[in-house]
C-alpha cells in the first residue's frame, strides 16, 4: 500500500517535466508518418501521428475499371492500414516518452491513446 503511495508522490513531483516531455512528444505526431496500400498498390494513403490524412493517391490502373465501389474499399483498406501503422508507431514513442520518465509500461496517458 506504501508503496504505491510513493510512485504517485514521485509522479507528482515529476508533473512539470511530464508535460514538458508530453508536449515535445504532441510535436513529434505530426512529424511521424505511415503508409498503407491496397489492390496491389492500387492506392496509397498516408497519414500522421495525429491521424490526419496527408495524401491518397491512385494509380491510372485503379481509375480505368470505373468501378466506384471498388475504389472505395480500396480507399478504405489503404486508410486503415495506415491507422494501424501509425498507431504502432504512436505506442512506440509514447512507451519511449514513458521509459524515459519512469513510468510503468502500459500506463495509458491522457490524450495519447
Amino acid at each position: 500500500m506504501f508503496k504505491e503511495f510513493g510512485q504517485i508522490a514521485n509522479l507528482m513531483q515529476q508533473l512539470p517535466r511530464i508535460k514538458g516531455e508530453m508536449e515535445k512528444l504532441q510535436q513529434r505526431m505530426g512529424q511521424l508518418v505511415a503508409e498503407g496500400d491496397a489492390g496491389a498498390g492500387m492506392v496509397r494513403v498516408r497519414i500522421n501521428g495525429r491521424y490526419e490524412v496527408l495524401a491518397v493517391q491512385l494509380t491510372d490502373e485503379a481509375l480505368r475499371g470505373n468501378d466506384r465501389e471498388m475504389i472505395e474499399d480500396l480507399i478504405k483498406a489503404a486508410t486503415n492500414q495506415a491507422i494501424g501503422k501509425v498507431r504502432e508507431l504512436v505506442a512506440e514513442e509514447t512507451g519511449k516518452m514513458a521509459t524515459g520518465l519512469g513510468l510503468p509500461a502500459g500506463m495509458n496517458l491522457p490524450g495519447l491513446t
